[in-house]
C-alpha cells in the first residue's frame, strides 16, 4: 500500500502525497525567508546575546507563522510549498478557510505534531485539520 491510497490519491504525479524532501525543502525556503524579513525589516539581529535578544529571538518564528496563515488559505501553499510544486488542500474538497491554516500553522511550531505521521505521510498537524499536502 502506498502513501495517499487510502485517502484516495495518487501513488505518483499530480495530486499525490508530497514526499519528506520536498516537504524539508519547502520548511527550509519558508524559514530561510522569515528570517531575512525578520532580519531586514523588523531589526531581528540573530547574533545578539540572549539578555539582548528579548523577544526578538522568536521574530523568525511569528513571521514564519505569518507566511503560513495568510498564504495557505489565500495561495493554497506558503512560498516553500509553491516553489517545490506542492498545494495544502483539503480531504473532502473544497476552501482550507482561514481556521484551519491557523491550528496547522501553530501545531507545526509546536514541532513535534509535525515529525509525526501516519501510514499516509500526512502530519498529525496536517490531520488535526483535515488537510494534505500534495503534489500540485
Amino acid at each position: 500500500m502506498y502513501p495517499g491510497e487510502r485517502l484516495g490519491l495518487p501513488e505518483k504525479g499530480s495530486r499525490s502525497i508530497a514526499r519528506v524532501g520536498r516537504r524539508a525543502g519547502g520548511l527550509l525556503i519558508d524559514y530561510t525567508a522569515a528570517t531575512i524579513i525578520a532580519t531586514g525589516f523588523l531589526g531581528f539581529n540573530q547574533f545578539a546575546l540572549p539578555s539582548e535578544a528579548g523577544l526578538t529571538q522568536f521574530t523568525p518564528m511569528l513571521v514564519f507563522a505569518v507566511l503560513q496563515i495568510v498564504f495557505i488559505p489565500l495561495l493554497g501553499g506558503s512560498p516553500g510549498h509553491l516553489i517545490l510544486g506542492m498545494r495544502v488542500v483539503r480531504l473532502g474538497g473544497g476552501w482550507v478557510g482561514f481556521w484551519r491554516p491557523i491550528v496547522r500553522t501553530l501545531l507545526l511550531i509546536v514541532v513535534i505534531p509535525a515529525v509525526i505521521w501516519d501510514a499516509d505521510q500526512r502530519g498529525l498537524h496536517d490531520k488535526a485539520v483535515g488537510l494534505v499536502l500534495i503534489r500540485a
